[in-house]
C-alpha cells in the first residue's frame, strides 16, 4: 500500500467510526504509561508519540505535568479530533500530520513512543527510514518505547497486513541504533472482548561511539 492510499484509508476510518469504535483503543495506556513511569522519564522531557492521533496517552500525560508533548499522526482527521477532545489543555502540545516513514523532525526528543504504529510498515525501505529518523531524532541517551503486534497477535490490523515481532526480532531489527532496557508482552483487549497480544520493549540510544562499523 503506497503512501497516498495509506493516507487515505486512516483518513477513511477516522472519518466514519467513533474513537471506542476502533480496536486499538484503550481508554487508560496504562503499558506505555508504565514504561515512562520505569524510565523515570522528566516532566521536562521532550516526548513525541507517533501514530498518535487518536490516542489518550497525551490526555495522561498532560494530567501527570509532562509539558513538552508532541503528537503525529497520518491522518489530520484524527489529529483535529485529538485537538478538539483535549481542548484549552493542550494549548503547549506540539501537532503533526505525517507518515512515520517519511517523517523529517526539526528538533530532538527525550522520548519515542510508538504504539501499533510501526508494525504497519512492512516494506524494508520504509522500516529503515523509520529507523534512521527515530535515531537522528533522538538526543543523545534519548529512550525509545515501541509496542506492536506480537507472533501470537493478529497478522492485520483495520484491513492491513503488518509485520508481527517478537522479543529477540525487535532488538535484532532495532540494535544497530539502541541498546533494549526491557521487552515484555502484554494482552490488550479490544473493545470487541477479543485479545490482542502485543511485544511492548524499551531501548536507550546508542552513544555514537558504539555504533557497529
Amino acid at each position: 500500500m503506497d503512501l497516498f492510499d495509506r493516507k487515505n484509508h486512516w483518513e477513511h476510518i477516522y472519518q466514519t467510526k467513533q474513537p471506542d469504535e476502533v480496536s486499538w483503543y484503550q481508554p487508560i495506556p496504562q503499558t506505555s504509561l508504565d514504561f515512562i513511569n520505569e524510565l523515570k522519564v522528566p516532566l521536562t522531557a521532550g516526548i513525541i508519540d507517533i501514530g498518535g492521533g487518536d490516542s489518550l496517552l497525551v490526555d495522561h500525560l498532560l494530567n501527570k505535568g509532562y509539558q513538552n508533548i508532541t503528537v503525529l499522526d497520518i491522518s489530520a482527521t484524527a489529529i483535529e479530533n485529538a485537538k478538539k477532545r483535549i481542548g484549552s489543555k493542550g494549548s503547549n502540545v506540539k501537532w503533526i500530520v505525517a507518515d512515520a516513514a517519511n517523517f523529517h523532525p526539526t528538533v530532538q526528543y527525550d522520548l519515542w513512543h510508538d504504539r501499533a504504529a510501526f508494525h504497519f510498515l512492512t516494506n524494508e525501505q520504509e522500516i529503515s527510514n523509520y529507523l534512521n529518523t527515530a535515531q537522528q531524532s533522538l538526543a543523545p541517551g534519548g529512550l525509545l518505547v515501541i509496542g506492536t503486534f506480537s507472533g501470537q497477535g493478529p497478522e492485520k490490523c483495520s484491513g492491513i497486513r503488518i509485520k508481527q515481532y517478537s522479543a529477540s526480532t525487535m532488538t535484532k531489527r532495532l540494535e544497530k541504533f539502541f541498546e533494549k532496557i526491557k521487552c515484555i508482552t502484554v494482552d490488550h483487549k479490544t473493545p470487541f472482548n477479543t485479545l490482542q497480544n502485543f511485544v511492548f520493549c524499551s531501548f536507550r540510544k546508542r552513544p555514537a561511539a558504539t555504533l557497529p562499523g
